[in-house]
């Protein structure tokens, strides 16, 4: 319905519905994968002329060209958008010299009128609408309100990332316009800083060579990933999950194909980070320093680690590699915000409960975040037993056997691919009756072997908790003789 809304809204027909029914992709598709990729002669055009401009010119120029985009795929629903940019401006305007309330009162606008839009526009699929981009407005926003808050405070009460972001003066109007709308970056991320695009304006990163060739390079991975992302989905389908053909197969093909439609699921994502990366890599605005070798490093918004996320081989590694950029302002923005609870645990289930709240309603974002924790829980205490009790005793053969070393990465791959792609399920697949459709059918395993590792994890720290009061028990008599 919310789908079928925004293809009227932009009109219904013309070339870009044409070349959507001859590609068999949903227009708000096209829509969105054409304008991450108009991110590139923006780029080029920017590099050839805007950027000898002057700092209000390339302000225009910015806000231009990301409300054009936005108005593209969304009409008149960018309306949204704009009322979000205007009462953040109003009220950084009239409360930055109360910070906890210009912090307090940001946060609940933008987080309510997100949950609105959701309650109003949700169905049971990914919706392509106005909130999708919004909801990484909403995160801009509430962070630069964050910055700016932090800016008229004292130096010495801020922390080392704070001191990096606060803003000590008010950008304009279009200042702000530009930052929230810049290219590309504002359909699917990654989030940065003001201070970051106040930097690139400034011409700090100008002077730095190698930015095109990074950007293109990392675009042309984009599209590689884009292209297996397609194939994949093309044969293996959500909705062949929800099939009597899977149903019907073995227990380990259907783990294994679970664990092969994950990756593909995840390659959606990763495909669209890439290629919006590439176009900001173009624009010379993601300088992140020099590498050892002396070269431009320009992956400082870089959204995936790819090495990390096809070679890792548990959980952690997917969370530390996926989706980084949101990953770091979650951490910044509501995990250290929390430092005054004094407790980490509650902190981190406050952050992965602002993260799911800010993905929407269905409640498979809720299972899927809570698998998450409960899986990398269960790692922490693998890795913490392994190193108690099992390097003491084994260490020397685990260490210096190659065949340990070989049997250990193919384990560890085939839990890593058993998992990710069950923890996925529930998150690609939104609503209760599919994602539970789809555990049934693999006998709900992966709740069962977390349960039996609950009881055995348990029984664990009794049996050492009872060796330890055993062995004092026993050497207490000694110390009464000696």
């Amino acid at each position: 319905m919310a789908s079928e809304t925004i293809v009227q809204s932009q009109g219904g027909g013309g070339l870009i519905a044409n070349l959507a029914e001859l590609s068999g992709a949903p227009e708000p598709a096209l829509r969105l994968l054409l304008s991450i990729l108009f991110g590139y002669p923006i780029a080029a055009l920017h590099q050839l002329c805007v950027r000898k401009l002057e700092p209000l010119l390339q302000h225009i120029f910015f806000a231009t060209c990301g409300f054009a985009l936005c108005y593209f795929n969304y009409g008149t629903d960018s309306y949204h958008s704009v009322i979000a940019i205007w009462v953040t401006y109003l009220l950084v305007r009239l409360l930055h010299h109360a910070p906890q309330q210009l912090l307090i009162i940001n946060f609940l606008f933008h987080m309510s009128y997100l949950i609105i839009g959701y309650i109003f526009t949700e169905s049971n699929d990914y919706d392509i609408i106005w909130t999708m981009p919004h909801c990484v407005l909403v995160l801009r926003l509430i962070g630069f309100g964050f910055d700016i808050s932090d800016g008229q405070k004292p130096r010495e009460q801020l922390s080392n990332d704070q001191k990096e972001t606060a803003l000590s003066y008010i950008p304009s109007l279009i200042e702000l316009t530009a930052y929230t709308f810049f290219p590309a970056a504002f359909l699917v991320g990654p989030q940065f800083p003001f201070r970051r695009y106040q930097r690139f304006i400034g011409g700090e990163f100008h002077e730095h060579d190698g930015a095109v060739n990074a950007g293109l390079k990392r675009g042309g991975v984009g599209l590689l990933y884009l292209i297996v992302r397609q194939l994949g989905a093309t044969l293996l389908p959500d909705s062949y999950l929800m099939t009597e053909a899977f149903r019907n197969q073995s227990m380990l093909t259907k783990l294994f194909q679970v664990g092969i439609w994950g990756k593909i699921a995840l390659y959606k994502f990763i495909s669209c980070w890439l290629l919006v990366e590439g176009a900001l890599m173009c624009t010379g605005f993601t300088y992140a320093g020099k590498t050892s070798d002396g070269k431009s490093d320009w992956s400082g918004c870089s959204n995936i680690k790819l090495i990390l996320l096809e070679t890792g081989s548990k959980m952690a590694h997917y969370v530390q590699s996926f989706n980084v950029n949101t990953n770091s302002w979650v951490a910044q923005y509501i995990y250290k915000r929390l430092k005054f609870l004094n407790n980490r645990m509650i902190s981190y289930v406050a952050a992965l409960a602002f993260l799911a709240v800010w993905h929407g309603f269905h409640s498979g974002y809720y299972i899927a975040f809570a698998m998450e924790y409960a899986i990398i829980t269960f790692e922490k205490q693998c890795e913490t037993i392994y190193a108690k009790d099992v390097i003491p005793k084994y260490g020397d053969i685990l260490n210096n056997s190659k065949a340990c070393k070989v049997i250990s990465f193919v384990l560890l791959k085939i839990y890593n691919i058993m998992f990710m792609g069950w923890c996925l399920i529930p998150f690609i697949l939104l609503s209760y009756d599919r994602y539970m459709y789809v555990y049934s059918t693999l006998g709900y395993y992966g709740f069962v072997m977390l349960a039996s590792w609950l009881i055995v994890y348990n029984g664990y720290k009794f049996s050492r908790k009872s060796n330890k009061t055993d062995k004092t028990s026993s050497n207490e008599p000694e110390k009464k003789q000696n």
